[in-house]
């Protein structure tokens, strides 16, 4: 194994000194992978003050000195060195109550969560691997250190990192993880909703995200406890061939891995079972699920702590899932106006992810195949190109006059804004050339002043 050159030379100088020293965990894991790390972390036979002392003269950050930590500054580039050591009990599921430095990296590898994330290496020592982490890669499989209930109950946070681990890797679970994991699911309620939110958004945006929602939304359900009776949900309605559970994993699945794509399509249509009505012909329908579903999500995103962009996008984007994109025949609606319409309304960003929910939530229904919701959104995206090439107007702002303009015509008041909208209006349906005297000339003849 090659580390970086940073990387060896910081174990080097800690070697020097008289310790040992590894780089250790996801970066070890991730290189047997063949995939690049995102960062690098080591841990150390040497204590805090120890380390402040080899690397005197370094930017030093005293990132968690009581917890072992400390990060050297290279090149701007963090690297997070820890002691070895061994944790205490986790009175609040999350954090050890004390820790105990130790010597010895075995002490330190055994405490950590899954085999694969156990494992540490450097030059002079090769690979530590204590556990079978590599055979565990090997094998694609996710499996905790030691006995699973042990590690869950210390933080009940890596349940759900175990099904993260499993969906961006597309690796299965160790039965005995599995059955750890779903007996103690219901401790992720004492979990920080930000510390759940990260991980969540990492499963839904992995390769393996569609298996672990099928396999697993009784563990997904503690966190958002509308998953339970999207299961085996009956929609009864001929335009879907799924049960509701199935159509969101398949929604999920044919969206692109963005988080807030992938969220919205595990929300869009939650509100279903609150709103369903029959009619007489046993027919079911879902009148109101998108403000439902909306109500949701708004409660979802704050409970993972989400920022305020992220929710009011998901907020949106689920309310306006299946806002209407086609004609009344059914075909792509491509009509300028309309298309200027949905951009003043969503902003050109927000369009292209309702195309591509439009695309993901026809799929999933079973009666439309990808090519034919490839084709569709093709249609609509090159429409949207060619429109916004144009460099077209669509919102207040590109309008040719302003609010100064109608006020020398003689409008004033909430006359004034209302002209404006009147103007845009008229601009996107074609009715008026947006240049300042065609404009000037249309609120004369038109707008009452």
């Amino acid at each position: 194994m090659e580390l970086p050159r940073t990387v060896s030379d910081l174990i080097s100088r800690l070697e020097q000194a008289g310790f040992s020293a590894y780089a250790v965990g996801g970066c070890i894991r991730d290189t047997l992978l063949s995939i690049q790390p995102h960062d690098w972390d080591l841990c150390t036979s040497a204590r805090p003050e120890e380390m402040q002392e080899v690397f005197r003269g370094e930017h030093v950050v005293e990132t968690g000195l009581k917890h072992g930590t400390l990060t050297v500054v290279i090149g701007h580039i963090p690297y997070e060195i820890t002691t070895f050591r061994t944790d205490g009990s986790y009175t609040d599921h999350r954090h050890p109550d004390s820790v105990t430095f130790v010597r010895d990296v075995a002490g330190d590898l055994s405490r950590r969560d899954f085999t694969v994330n156990a494992m540490a290496y450097s030059p002079a020592a090769g690979l530590v691997d204590l556990f079978g982490g590599q055979e565990d890669l090997a094998r694609r499989v996710i499996r905790c250190v030691g006995i699973p209930g042990e590690r869950f109950r210390e933080d009940a946070l890596r349940i759900l990192r175990a099904l993260r681990f499993a969906s961006v890797y597309d690796f299965s679970v160790d039965p005995e993880t599995d059955k750890a994991l779903r007996l103690l699911a219901p401790s992720m309620k004492n979990v920080a909703g930000e510390r759940i939110r990260e991980e969540l958004l990492k499963l839904l945006c992995g390769p393996g995200a569609g298996r672990i929602l099928r396999d697993y939304p009784d563990v997904l359900s503690v966190i958002i406890p509308e998953i339970a009776p999207m299961v085996g949900y009956d929609q009864q309605n001929h335009h879907h061939h799924y049960d509701l559970w199935e159509h969101t994993v398949q929604g999920v699945e044919n969206i692109p891995a963005e988080p807030d794509l992938r969220l919205t399509m595990l929300l869009h249509d939650t509100g279903k079972p609150a709103v369903r009505t029959v009619d007489a012909q046993g027919e079911a329908h879902y009148r109101g699920h998108q403000a439902a579903s909306a109500g949701i999500a708004e409660r979802v995103a704050g409970d993972l702590r989400c920022d305020r962009q992220t929710t009011d996008r998901v907020i949106r984007l689920v309310r306006f899932h299946d806002i209407p994109l086609r004609t009344d025949t059914g075909e792509v609606n491509l009509d300028r106006s309309f298309l200027l319409r949905r951009l003043n309304r969503f902003g050109e960003k927000d369009l292209r992810a309702l195309f591509m929910i439009h695309r993901a939530d026809r799929i999933a229904t079973g009666h439309s195949s990808r090519e034919r919701e490839d084709a569709r959104m093709a249609e609509r995206m090159n429409a949207l190109d060619a429109l916004l090439a144009e460099n077209p107007c669509f919102t207040l702002k590109d309008l040719a006059v302003n609010g100064n303009d109608l006020k020398a015509l003689g409008l004033k008041g909430p006359a004034l804004g209302e002209a404006l909208q009147q103007l845009l209006e008229a601009v996107m349906d074609g009715r008026v050339i947006n240049e300042k005297a065609h404009l000037n000339d249309f609120v004369t003849k038109f707008i009452k002043i």
